[in-house]
């Protein structure tokens, strides 16, 4: 499997948690949630320039 792939496949199985069971997205959203969420996004590109890196040497 592709490692850009997979990133996304978990990035967007973290999002689907966040949104359901964390309630980011919610009416009553505090700094803290917004943090959560940047800083997911965050790792994901972090992640994402590393594995098109890689894919990209070999």
């Amino acid at each position: 499997m592709n490692l850009s792939l997979l990133a996304i496949i978990i990035y967007a199985a973290g999002i689907l948690f966040g949104a359901f069971f964390l309630d980011i997205w919610g009416a009553e959203t505090s700094i803290l949630k917004g943090i959560i969420g940047l800083v997911w996004t965050a790792i994901f590109l972090i992640t994402l320039f590393y594995a098109e890196k890689k894919n990209t040497k070999n």
